[in-house]
């Protein structure tokens, strides 16, 4: 999960009327003096009245989800924020307020690009299982027995993948096979403060397109086709789904994943993966006496609306899967954030009180928390953990894997997945022409048809890239083991997803010492990790490292536990 990877609010030049379709376009082309906020109501509050308090304190609703209490607002009062927060009926209002920057590289996904880690030239590749020609490169795959999984159950067409992430680029010959345009939706309209100048005029991308390459290099992870081209996927028959809910730059913004998560329960998405954290705070807090009044209260409202929505879809029958975080901290025992707020302001000290803040969503409800190891099986130094939050692990890379061996500090180490050609492009390790940049041949792949149809592959690690591999399992359970439901519906309850997902999981100690440090691989004190826990269940690996051929061998048991 990268850092930039956020939840939030930012305001537009123009007011953008979203609706649980995904069909968002501008409400007016010209600019707007009003601010843009989300507002969230209070529990059992009604619709009518909820607007009726906007009204009063000084808004206007532009758009609604009814089914987690959520309005977007427009108001023109300096002091609207402050009169819904005094609402009674209202939890408050989180500003759309615009950074004005883009992030920078990301400095865990893509550690081997940066020039101080620059991998060594002809390191040795890890090698995994043969099944596409890029397949070999694939450790993560051999990891998980995926490749004798899919003997048994390589996916079902029926069941569907939502990628909820900046976007599926879709003509990737390794995902249009697997690509559902029917259910496919944009909900992120771009942000020119924050995404540049907009590719279209209705500033909504079409689907099946992305420009920041975050989605795209999920959904090969989960779904990319066995073909014989490029490499596969974990479920390699399932059928993948754009939910874009993250803006090119790669933050993400309250009302497009809320939306987005509503719209996967009444759609009958049977998995969503989820790697992102909600914007602008790292930690969503009720009440953390170091924000103002006004952030307090944004804060809640942004954990009640995500909290709703994470409801609704496990309840819709939505198998809910996202990564634990790379900030390398235990979730349980969280250090004090001074990354927040990431946008509209500059960031301060915030002491975190494990009690009454959250990391979203992956803390949030029915969410199946994932951490990352390496090819050797060690946990990520960058990933996430703690008995508190952790479900399972799965392969996510590690750059600085292998200390000792000719594999350290080798691009093979880390994730290959499919990646945008003009993404590449713009990064610098892909020519006008199409062609790899002499000094990338290490970390991207370029694979061609005969008809001159191309695909493009790049290496990223992250928790990112770990809850994908678990997303792909799930699927594969419910392919095999899902049921005929409703007017030619097929699905599984998400209950009975995840307790298989965690009994079929290959149990993984503790290593020992339980005090790990990470001295040899360059880090200092702040990444030691404690693994609390027994072999069942600990802090590292929760219920263990995934194992997609037990999960597809391994007959159901109705109401099992761990």
């Amino acid at each position: 999960m990268s850092k930039r990877f956020t939840v939030g609010a930012v305001a537009t030049a123009a007011v953008l009327a979203l609706t649980a379709a995904g069909l968002g376009v501008p409400a007016s082309a010209a600019p707007s003096t009003s601010r843009t906020f989300t507002v969230v109501a209070e529990d059992g509050v009604a619709a009518d009245t909820a607007v009726a308090a906007i009204r009063a304190a000084g808004g206007t609703v532009v758009s609604s989800s009814d089914e987690v209490g959520m309005f977007q607002v427009t108001s023109d009062r300096a002091d609207f924020a402050a009169r819904a927060a005094a609402a009674p009926t209202l939890v408050g209002a989180a500003e759309q307020k615009a950074i004005g920057r883009k992030p920078k590289l990301d400095r865990v996904e893509q550690e081997n690009l940066t020039a101080a880690t620059k991998a060594v030239a002809g390191a040795a590749a890890r090698r995994g299982t043969k099944m596409d020609p890029l397949d070999d490169k694939l450790w993560g795959l051999e990891m998980i027995r995926a490749d004798k999984a899919r003997k048994i159950e390589p996916g079902d067409r029926r069941v569907t993948v939502g990628v909820l992430d900046t976007g599926v680029d879709a003509s990737n010959p390794d995902i249009a096979p697997n690509f559902n345009w029917a259910l496919s939706r944009n909900f992120a309209p771009d942000v020119i403060d924050v995404d540049g100048p907009c590719e279209v005029p209705s500033c909504l991308d079409p689907v099946g397109t992305d420009d920041g390459g975050h989605g795209t290099h999920v959904a090969g992870t989960i779904g990319a086709a066995a073909n014989g081209f490029g490499l596969s996927g974990v479920a390699p028959n399932v059928s993948l789904v754009e939910l874009k809910g993250g803006q090119d730059s790669g933050y993400f913004f309250l009302d497009p994943v809320v939306n987005a998560l509503v719209y996967a329960g009444r759609n009958g998405i049977d998995v969503v993966n989820m790697s992102f954290y909600v914007d602008p705070w790292l930690y969503n807090c009720t009440a953390n006496p170091a924000d103002s009044p006004e952030a307090q209260a944004e804060q809640r409202a942004i954990i009640k609306a995500m909290k709703r929505a994470l409801v609704f879809a496990h309840n819709k029958g939505v198998t809910l899967v996202g990564a634990l975080g790379n900030n390398h901290e235990d979730l349980g025992a969280p250090r004090t954030d001074t990354s927040s707020p990431d946008y509209g302001a500059d960031p301060y000290p915030r002491p975190i009180d494990n009690n009454s803040c959250w990391d979203l969503p992956t803390e949030g409800p029915h969410v199946i928390g994932v951490s990352s190891v390496g090819p050797s099986g060690k946990k990520a130094d960058y990933s996430n953990y703690g008995t508190e939050q952790i479900s399972i692990a799965a392969p996510g890379g590690w750059f600085r894997d292998g200390f000792g061996t000719d594999t350290y500090r080798a691009d093979a180490n880390m994730i290959l997945s499919s990646y945008p050609k003009h993404v590449l492009q713009e990064e610098g390790s892909v020519d006008a022409d199409g062609n790899i940049v002499a000094g990338f041949e290490e970390s991207v792949f370029k694979q061609c048809k005969r008809n001159g149809e191309c695909g493009y592959y790049t290496y990223l690690q992250g928790t990112s890239m770990a809850s994908p591999h678990a997303a792909g399992v799930a699927a594969l359970i419910v392919s095999r083991y899902g049921k005929p439901q409703g007017r030619g519906g097929f699905g599984m309850s998400p209950d009975q997803v995840e307790q298989h997902l965690y009994r079929t999981a290959a149990e993984h100690a503790c290593p020992e010492p339980r005090l790990q440090q990470y001295r040899n691989e360059g880090r200092d004190e702040t990444f030691d990790a404690y693994c609390a826990g027994g072999l069942n269940f600990n802090g590292f690996y929760g219920y263990g490292i995934i194992d997609a051929y037990a999960a597809v061998k391994t007959p159901l048991k109705l109401n099992a536990r761990p």
